[in-house]
């Protein structure tokens, strides 16, 4: 796609849209960058910056515009450009269109994208086929176009954000992992949801592969690819899991989750996934499992902070849905076990939980917007308390903990109501956790 004197907007001026401004000016684009927050900023030599309230009131006669994903189709940024005839496209397939045909592995799903593109990422690169993480991982895909680094297969994690707005994006091999209800403060329904994510397999054909969650179903016509299916829960999956802890891939192998850090079904199913698309790409069990028997999941997921008087407190502040936070009770059941889940009112049906919490916990401490709905929705079934801060969570916790349990930080919802992100909340989590004495 030639660029040279194109004028191109970009809609946002955050990580991705300032990666796609800086990818626009290097194809010869003339570029303007357009964020109605109030806070934004945006300096670049040759890019027009508009911001604010300017960025509602200058001109919008562009050749297209590039939005990134954390601005929503339906605001009133968008509709301006949307309703002047303005072609809008995503960062990720902006970048897509300039990379050369580079093949993709895409993987979406609403819990483990980012442990499994890792698990990819690692395993692709050292074997051969030097790969890079990114898209929804954090290094947006036109970052990587910038830095001129050559690559034989882009890894990239695949948000339901992303693919609002595709037109050519194809993937290789494009991964399932699974699908709740989430983002319903930004979608009008969980089928809106469902119909985003569902797009990752829209431009694939008959030659490319889709690894799929075998629980999961699939309207006709959805998935033209090859299919492989995996599965921690049923037997008929191509990958399964026999005794709790062993994977056996299709052709026999069977890989031990012992040999390896990672813990629980839904990382078992996170590891199946990654295996799927080594095999898919020619490379060897063994090989595969050498290249992640150090690897270690992202912080925030199920993370270990400290042992303190017989009792392990857990930072899984990544659980911003209630999938994620239902999969971590999961995982920490058979011992006696204090929950701190809440954060932003989403819009989440926390109620649906009910049974499942009173089941794996002992009791619940609740933060955030929603600490008071939830802990009337909750409290029939297991005792809840409510907090002001994190830091009044982890000692009420702490009083309710028993020797050789857990104290499970699993919020279920996103941290915007407290925090800019689930990052900084379990880093004040950590904190203070590690302030008990």
């Amino acid at each position: 796609m030639d660029l040279t004197g194109q004028r191109i907007a970009i809609l946002g001026c955050g990580r991705s849209g300032a990666a796609a401004a800086g990818l626009a000016c290097r194809e010869g684009a003339v570029v303007s960058m357009f964020d109605s927050g109030q806070g934004a900023s945006f300096a670049a030599e040759g890019v027009v910056a508009h911001l604010g309230g300017e960025a509602m009131s200058a001109p919008v006669d562009h050749d297209f515009a590039v939005v990134s994903p954390g601005i929503d189709l339906a605001s009133d940024l968008a509709q301006r450009f949307s309703s002047a005839g303005v072609r809008i496209i995503g960062e990720m397939e902006f970048a897509y269109s300039l990379a050369g045909g580079v093949p993709v592995v895409g993987i979406t799903g609403t819990n483990g994208k980012t442990t499994t593109t890792e698990l990819v990422e690692t395993i692709l690169s050292a074997n051969g086929q030097r790969s890079v993480a990114a898209g929804n991982y954090g290094v947006p895909l036109s970052e990587v176009l910038v830095s001129g680094e050559e690559y034989s297969v882009f890894t990239i994690e695949v948000s339901s954000f992303q693919l609002e707005a595709i037109e050519t994006f194809r993937c290789d091999v494009a991964v399932w992992l699974n699908f709740a209800p989430d983002h319903l403060d930004r979608y009008a329904s969980v089928e809106d949801y469902r119909a985003a994510k569902l797009r990752i397999f829209e431009n694939q054909a008959a030659s490319d592969w889709a690894v799929l969650d075998a629980r999961e179903s699939f309207g006709a016509g959805s998935v033209k690819a090859q299919t492989v299916t995996f599965s921690a829960h049923t037997q008929g999956a191509d990958y399964t899991l026999r005794g709790g802890t062993n994977i056996v891939c299709p052709n026999g192998d069977q890989v031990e989750m012992r040999e390896l850090k990672l813990r629980g079904t839904h990382n078992a199913e996170n590891l199946m996934a990654a295996l799927a698309v080594g095999h898919i790409r020619g490379i060897d069990t063994g090989d595969m499992v050498a290249a992640i028997t150090s690897y270690t999941p992202p912080r925030h997921r199920c993370e270990l902070v400290r042992s303190l008087d017989g009792v392990d407190y857990i930072n899984d502040s990544k659980a911003t849905n209630l999938h994620a936070l239902e999969s971590s009770l999961v995982a920490q059941a058979g011992v006696p076990l204090v929950l701190i889940a809440g954060g932003k009112e989403k819009g989440l049906p926390f109620q649906r939980l009910r049974k499942v919490v009173a089941r794996c916990a002992t009791s619940v401490v609740l933060i955030g917007e929603i600490r008071e709905r939830v802990s009337s929705e909750w409290g029939e079934q297991i005792e809840c308390k409510v907090a002001g801060s994190v830091e009044e969570a982890v000692a009420l916790s702490r009083d309710l903990a028993e020797a050789g349990g857990a104290v499970l930080f699993s919020p279920g919802t996103s941290s915007f109501d407290m925090f800019a992100g689930y990052a900084e909340r379990g880093d004040a989590f950590c904190e203070a956790v590690n302030q008990l004495t």
